[in-house]
């Protein structure tokens, strides 16, 4: 219900009086910036912009050379020093290029608030004309067509930046996509399990339950391309209480008193997982939260993974050390075109 007032028509909602409508209260003062009044600090600005710019060139042109000259080799080194290159010189590019576009709107673009009438989607010929006169009288107002040095950076940083996107595209056509690799790894039917990173093996009465180990397979410093295999093999062994493991028939034979190893390689998108939770038994990835059961198969209980991690068969040897049965009897890792499931 409504009722009269002398000020306005006011509109009773649970007991309070509220306006019909609002008055507008229009647009504050407008607030003069340095640049807009001293031409020093303008010309100031511009070259700071100029130089935000040039960053971002010079970030791309650092990138291109540390893509080319930087390859990694077999060294953890010599990739630590390609990822460092390539991410600090894409930070530089894209850096530059954010970080001048808001400066040169913040100090040199034109700040006046400007308001609009609603008004149908298309509009008729004479706001159209009128809607390009004001595109390039605010193309006047930013200073583009004076400003040569600002043009050619401008034209310059983003002109060069898709090249950090498109020269490694360009790289890996013709590479090497036989993605039957992921199903086989360095493991095989009497391989030892061996501490990740010494190389020490591991007797199996010497796991105690609720230990959690890092393994890779035994001689995997003496295979080509180890970096890349490590990667594949990589597996986390965890020793249970025999009565808390649930096995399922075809894989009663894959663990050795409570010992279990399963594949670190996440089947959501590839991260380590490597947090343990004793008393639970969950094993989690901290990249997307993906949780897996390791005293059940390290089926999926909680996050975005689709699928258990990939179990190792293991045994024990003549001289009591952990070794594998065979592979992996599933490729590792997240899904890819090739495979089902």
């Amino acid at each position: 219900m409504s009722t009269d007032n002398s000020a306005q028509d006011l509109t009773v909602r649970d007991g309070a009086s509220l306006p019909d409508r609002f008055e507008n209260p229009g647009l504050p003062p407008h607030q003069q910036r340095m640049a807009d009044v001293d031409p020093a600090a303008s010309k100031r600005a511009e070259r700071q912009v100029v130089a935000l710019f040039a960053i971002s060139v010079i970030g791309t042109i650092g990138f291109l050379v540390a893509y080319f000259a930087l390859r990694p080799g077999e060294s953890v080194e010599s990739m630590r020093l390609s990822n460092v290159a390539l991410g600090l010189s894409l930070f530089l590019a894209m850096f530059g290029i954010g970080a001048a576009a808001v400066h040169w709107a913040k100090t040199i673009m034109s700040d006046h608030e400007q308001q609009e009438a609603r008004h149908p989607q298309r509009s008729d010929a004479e706001v159209r004309a009128g809607a390009v006169e004001t595109l390039r009288i605010g193309a006047q107002e930013s200073g583009v067509g004076r400003r040569g040095v600002l043009k050619g950076a401008v034209v310059s940083a983003v002109a060069l930046v898709p090249l950090t996107f498109a020269v490694p595209l360009i790289g890996q056509v013709g590479g090497d996509w036989n993605v039957s690799k992921f199903r086989h790894t360095l493991w095989e039917r009497g391989r030892r399990l061996v501490r990740d990173p010494s190389g020490e093996p591991i007797k199996a009465s010497e796991v105690t339950i609720g230990s959690v180990y890092h393994v890779i397979p035994d001689g995997l410093r003496e295979a080509d391309h180890w970096i890349e295999e490590k990667a594949k093999a990589v597996v986390l062994m965890v020793r249970l209480d025999p009565r808390d493991l649930k096995e399922s028939e075809e894989r009663a034979g894959w663990s050795y008193d409570g010992i279990v190893a399963y594949s670190k390689i996440c089947t959501h998108v590839g991260c380590p997982v490597a947090l343990y939770e004793q008393q639970t038994h969950h094993l989690l990835c901290p990249c997307h939260q993906s949780t897996f059961d390791m005293a059940d198969g390290a089926r999926v209980v909680f996050g975005p993974a689709s699928r258990p991690l990939p179990q190792l068969p293991i045994t024990v040897d003549d001289e009591g050390y952990l070794v594998a049965q065979s592979d992996f009897t599933e490729p590792i890792g997240p899904s890819y075109w090739e495979r089902l499931k």
